[in-house]
């Protein structure tokens, strides 16, 4: 999980690879959770407020992340 502030340091490419990469992760983890192999829950949480942090730095710069899948 990263912070704002190493999320901040990131620049735009890195920003973006990153949001994918934190979409794909919460995607499984929620795969997991629905089929009842989630050992974590905590991970699913983390995730969440990663991506969050993530997706708000990515709008102060100004970058659409509807179109990051």
């Amino acid at each position: 999980m990263a912070t704002a502030a190493e999320i901040r340091e990131m620049d735009s490419d890195e920003l973006v690879e990153h949001i994918k990469t934190v979409r794909r992760d919460l995607f499984g983890l929620r795969f997991q959770h629905a089929t009842g192999e989630l050992e974590n829950s905590a991970g699913l949480r983390n995730s969440k407020r990663s991506l969050a942090r993530a997706l708000t730095i990515a709008h102060e710069r100004g970058i659409d992340t509807n179109e990051i899948r």
